[in-house]
Parts: C-alpha cells; sequence; structure tokens
C-alpha cells in the first residue's frame, strides 16, 4: 500500500530487456535520489511512477525491479531512462497524507490541458469512458503516483476529463513538472470508490436466490 505522496524524484539509470523476443520484460537500474533505502531489502515494494514494484537488489542508492511485458503494455514511463515519482511502501504508524493506493495502475490517461492559472497549474487529463464511474468533485486520484483531488468531472463520449489544481510544491517536488498536452500518464482512480461501485452493481445473495 502506498498514500501518493511522492519521497523522492529518482531516475531509471539503465534498461535492459530480461530475455530475447517480443514478449520480453525489463530490468531497471534506478537512482532512488533522496528515497531513504535503509531497512527495504530485496521482496519490498517501492512505487515507481505510481506502479508498484518489487525490489530485487539494493547497493547504495540503487535498486533494481523487474517488470513483466504486460506491466509494461499497462503503464507509460517505465521503458526507458528518466526522472520517476518515489515512494517506499506504507508501513503501520505512517502518516497517511494521500489517500490509500494501491500501486495497481488501472490505465493511461491522457493530459488535455496543462496551464498556469494564478500560481498553480491546472491540470486536466482524460481517462476512458469506463472508468468516469470512479471519478468525483473533491474525490482523489493517483497521476502517475500523485495523490491528486478532483476540483470537475466532466464526462464525454471519448472519456472522462478531471480537472485538478497542482500548487507549485506538487509541480516542483514530482516529476509532473515535465507534462505537456497529449503527454501519457498512469493513473489509479480511488479505491473506496471502486468497492462502493461494486457493491451497488451487485445484489446481495439473498436477492439473488
Amino acid at each position: 500500500m502506498f498514500t501518493g505522496i511522492v519521497a523522492a524524484v529518482g531516475r531509471i539509470a539503465r534498461v535492459e530487456p530480461q530475455n530475447e523476443g517480443r514478449f520480453s520484460g525489463l530490468r531497471l537500474h534506478v537512482d532512488a535520489g533522496a528515497l531513504p533505502l535503509e531497512g527495504v531489502k530485496p521482496g519490498d515494494s517501492i512505487a515507481i511512477q505510481g506502479a508498484c514494484m518489487t525490489a530485487t537488489h539494493i547497493e547504495g542508492s540503487m535498486f533494481t525491479v523487474d517488470i513483466s511485458h504486460e506491466s509494461l503494455r499497462l503503464t507509460v514511463g517505465l521503458d526507458a531512462p528518466g526522472d520517476v515519482n518515489l515512494e517506499n511502501a506504507l508501513r503501520m504508524g505512517d502518516a497517511l497524507g494521500g489517500h490509500l493506493l494501491s500501486g495497481h495502475v488501472d490505465g493511461i490517461a491522457e493530459v488535455v490541458r496543462f496551464e498556469p492559472v494564478g500560481e498553480s497549474q491546472l491540470l486536466a487529463v482524460r481517462v476512458p469512458a469506463e472508468f468516469g464511474r470512479y471519478l468525483a468533485y473533491k474525490g482523489s486520484i493517483a497521476i502517475n503516483g500523485v495523490s491528486l483531488t478532483v476540483n470537475q468531472v466532466v464526462d464525454g463520449p471519448q472519456g472522462s476529463e478531471a480537472s485538478i489544481n497542482l500548487i507549485p510544491h506538487t509541480v516542483s517536488a514530482t516529476t509532473l513538472k515535465h507534462l505537456r498536452v497529449g503527454s501519457r500518464v498512469n493513473f489509479e482512480v480511488d479505491m473506496i470508490a471502486r468497492y462502493v461501485q461494486r457493491m451497488l452493481a451487485t445484489p446481495p445473495a439473498s436477492a439473488q436466490a
């Protein structure tokens, strides 16, 4: 579990194929930057751009993860060197500053607006239509692993657009500063909204009998 409060911006330093062939996964060598790795051991989880990954090797400020072909298909920003948002897994007693995240990316959204509004930035992303039901005014969404508050939702034939206000700190402390219109980003909807939708859509067992 994670909170969407980015602990550090690291960098994918090197990418290697795990095997030969079109369905090969990748091995990433990541410079953790300011992310504390003390106490992190092989087998522990680290979120990279919002995707939960298993650390397989840790040495100094570097750690390694293996990513399957399927995970690569469902995410962006994990297949080439570049800056990435990092967060260690949540531990009992840690402050829950954002919202609960599983690190299981729901899909890829497209940035449709990214522009200054006063001292902040307006970010609008379009998610596939089937995920619009999980978006709500003042609800939560994670973009590239960053916990954000939705200020407006507009449903349309091409999907649902969620508008978000980014304060200067969020922009400067994460990789969101690199976004442009047309950028593709990883998103994860609020898990509470997912459970509520499931409960409302499924009749109780007594009603099915």
